[in-house]
């Protein structure tokens, strides 16, 4: 898979170096040359994958181009500036259509709007750089919230034409699944077990780690 990171401070120095050393291609994006130096030269052991830089603007189309966001499939914005994450992450999606898309946000409050516009937001004083990896790496399920020491997963996931017509019970798996919310034309709902899903609804799901996969499956479509 072809990563872009955007911003290279300590956080995005790690999530580059974490989905370098996972298999993946990695593009960092950022203009202080000395930053890209150091994530370099971290990358360059005899382990090191696929992982180059650029350095520029991460507004500049130009160069978010020369980064390969044409055919990436993912982009994190971690800059120390949550506004311009946020907009970066916005072009990313609405121009480039870079199917997963993450933005680093310091502030709960302004999190939550940002998720209301669609963005996938990560909050460091919720998330680490690791769960950030794991949204990205998780193609169809956005994380929402993580509970404990991460053994229990809040996530949402559009309702793909399989699962359309299934109530939710066919869906809960005792003790690993459990849907508890539904949003349906803009109104949120708390289902039922009989409560019957569509597709194009949003599920929030509470799950265990291990039943990721399981759902991974049925929000791809794959049965």
């Amino acid at each position: 898979m072809r990563y872009l990171v955007v911003g290279c401070g300590r956080a995005g120095s790690r999530l580059a170096q974490l989905l370098s050393t996972q298999g993946h291609q990695v593009t960092v994006v950022d203009k202080d040359a000395e930053a890209l130096a150091r994530v370099a030269t971290a990358a360059a052991g005899p382990d090191s994958l696929s992982l180059r830089t650029v350095q520029g603007f991460g507004l500049d189309r130009g160069v978010l181009v020369e980064a390969g966001i044409e055919r990436a499939d993912g982009l994190a914005a971690v800059t120390g500036v949550d506004e311009l994450n946020v907009v970066v992450a916005r072009l990313a999606r609405r121009i480039y259509q870079v199917p997963r898309v993450v933005a680093r946000v310091y502030e709960p409050g302004k999190a939550e709007v940002y998720r209301r516009l669609g963005i996938t937001t990560i909050s460091p004083q919720v998330w680490g750089v690791d769960r950030m990896a794991e949204a990205l790496v998780q193609a169809q399920l956005s994380p929402v919230l993580s509970i404990g020491s991460g053994e229990v997963n809040l996530v949402v996931f559009e309702v793909p034409p399989l699962l359309d017509g299934r109530a939710v019970q066919a869906i809960n798996v005792p003790y690993e699944i459990q849907v508890t919310a539904l949003c349906r034309d803009g109104h949120v709902l708390l289902p039922g077990p009989e409560t019957v899903v569509r597709a194009g609804d949003r599920l929030y799901v509470a799950l265990r780690a291990h039943a990721a996969s399981r759902l991974e499956e049925w929000a791809g479509g794959a049965g």
